[in-house]
């Protein structure tokens, strides 16, 4: 039987395919060499006629469903406006708009492409005051809230948002929070025999602890053996933690472990490190000699997260190694069993 005009079309591709039913649909023109040709949409591939359809009657059902893989962040915003502003005041509209404006780099990008880093850099990159990052963070938290509702995008995808830091308003630098790229971790690899205190640098970026809880890191609290820590003085409670230890940093831990000193990192005395010591006569130094100056400790917290993220690691196994604050009641206290989920997390950066 035919079908009817605009409706789309399934034949069969030659060879022998697994799924050799296509069904596509013509969405438009385009002008080739001065001649129209047709524009088509792929629906799906199928083992059966009967099957491809079936998928074509849902995709003529609702066609915006049926493309979650290619559906740009602009789309997204666009179905989200049409139905939120109908709903706000004109003042708010004008809010989201202006909001809106600021995500030009989002807009051709596949929604589910977009990561962290990509909303962080929107952020840094604003140069806007506290109430409209505010406004801006709140806008991502609803799109990708109605992401989730429509199916564009799981749950756990929506829990990154919480990590866009909007702490340094007005400073597109966004400094003390932009993550170290591949190639600048490459070169402390590469400069790590030169000075032992690069080492420390890397445990920081493998591990996502913040700087004040691996200078308080008290060696019998670090169990080698079975690539683990655990952090009993956090910032928060929900840092209160134990942190896998990836295997690619394991030597640098035997290292220190050597080093006499009842702490896991210290003075070539082995004495304890205050903070301002270890920045001042260390960090700074090491990061000028890398012409890395614009970096602070706390960007390789930024940068563990970024790289788990990256790994599609999911996000509340995320928060369970770096201890994040957004974490529920029920995810601060973390069971031995948890372990080997970490570890397995970890090893993929």
């Amino acid at each position: 039987m035919k079908l009817p005009n605009g409706y789309g079309s399934v034949h069969k591709l030659p060879g022998k395919r697994r799924n050799p039913f296509r069904a596509r649909k013509t969405i438009g023109w385009e002008l080739v060499d001065g001649k129209a040709v047709q524009k088509y949409v792929t629906v799906g591939y199928y083992p059966t006629k009967s099957e491809a359809l079936q998928a074509l009657a849902a995709y003529n059902q609702d066609p915006y469903d049926l493309h979650h893989d290619t559906i740009t962040f602009a789309e997204v915003y666009d179905k989200w406006s049409e139905q939120k502003f109908e709903t706000i005041s004109a003042s708010n509209v004008k809010g989201y708009k202006a909001s809106y404006a600021l995500c030009s780099k989002l807009y051709d990008m596949k929604f589910q492409d977009i990561k962290l880093d990509h909303l962080q850099k929107v952020v840094d990159e604003s140069g806007k005051n506290t109430p409209t990052l505010k406004k801006l963070k709140t806008m991502f938290s609803m799109i990708w809230e109605y992401a989730v509702i429509h199916e564009i995008v799981t749950q756990d995808k929506k829990d990154f948002i919480q990590y866009v830091d909007i702490s340094k308003p007005g400073n597109p630098a966004a400094r003390n929070r932009k993550p170290f790229t591949k190639k600048q971790i490459q070169l402390l690899w590469d400069n790590k025999e030169g000075n032992i205190y690069i080492t420390i640098i890397l445990m920081l970026v493998y591990t996502g602890v913040r700087i004040g809880e691996l200078l308080d890191l008290k060696k019998e609290n670090v169990h080698l053996d079975e690539r683990w820590f655990y952090v009993n003085k956090s910032k928060t409670d929900a840092g209160i933690r134990e942190v896998p230890i990836a295997e690619k940093i394991v030597p640098f831990f035997e290292y220190w472990m050597k080093q006499p000193s009842e702490y896991l990192v210290c003075t070539p005395e082995g004495e304890h490190f205050q903070y301002r010591n270890y920045f001042d006569s260390y960090w700074s130094p090491l990061m000028s000699e890398l012409n890395l100056q614009d970096y602070t400790p706390h960007c390789t917290r930024h940068t563990c997260i970024s790289l788990l993220t990256m790994e599609g690691v999911d996000e509340r196994v995320i928060r369970k190694i770096v201890g994040h604050k957004g974490q529920g009641v029920t995810e601060t206290v973390y069971t031995h069993l948890e372990l080997p989920i970490k570890l397995e997390a970890i090893n993929r950066i």
